[in-house]
């Protein structure tokens, strides 16, 4: 698999995308959903990645610059057909080391915390993700869950 960084258009990344939003809406209410449309993937703060494998998308995962010193993980997705193949821990782990780059001191994310966010939980936590308290303009949210790594 390779990562590429990726400007949004191909129609892969879109269906991808597309998914991924109906999942998210899905699966919280609409108030607790927080999740990047292709305006904000798009915006100067945040970099998109692609994981291929072959010339199949296999996910995709963002970072959104929030200080200097600070980062949040945005729309990581796998792809339905490659699931548990380790596209999202290959687009995890170079989204830390992005931000490692960066020099970042710390790295966020906000996830749900129905049965659907479970598989993605236990992917941050294995890789030393902690919950922590709302970062920056969340609040607190049944329906969320916020984790943190000191980088």
């Amino acid at each position: 698999m390779h990562i590429i960084k990726d400007n949004l258009t191909g129609p892969e990344i879109r269906a991808l995308l597309e998914t991924h939003f109906a999942g998210m809406l899905a699966s919280s209410p609409p108030g607790s959903c927080h999740f990047l449309d292709f305006e904000g993937l798009n915006a100067p703060d945040v970099t998109f990645w692609s994981i291929w494998d072959g010339d199949s998308l296999a996910g995709c995962g963002a970072l959104k610059e929030l200080e200097a010193d600070h980062g949040e993980i945005k729309s990581m997705r796998t792809h339905a057909d490659h699931l548990r193949k380790g596209a999202g821990a290959m687009m995890l782990t170079h989204i830390i080391s992005e931000a490692r780059e960066r020099e970042y001191r710390r790295l966020c994310l906000e996830t749900g915390s129905s049965e659907a966010f479970v598989p993605a939980l236990a992917l941050y936590e294995a890789h030393g993700f902690q919950i922590c308290p709302p970062f920056a303009n969340y609040v607190e949210d049944p329906f969320s869950r916020f984790m943190t790594l000191a980088i």
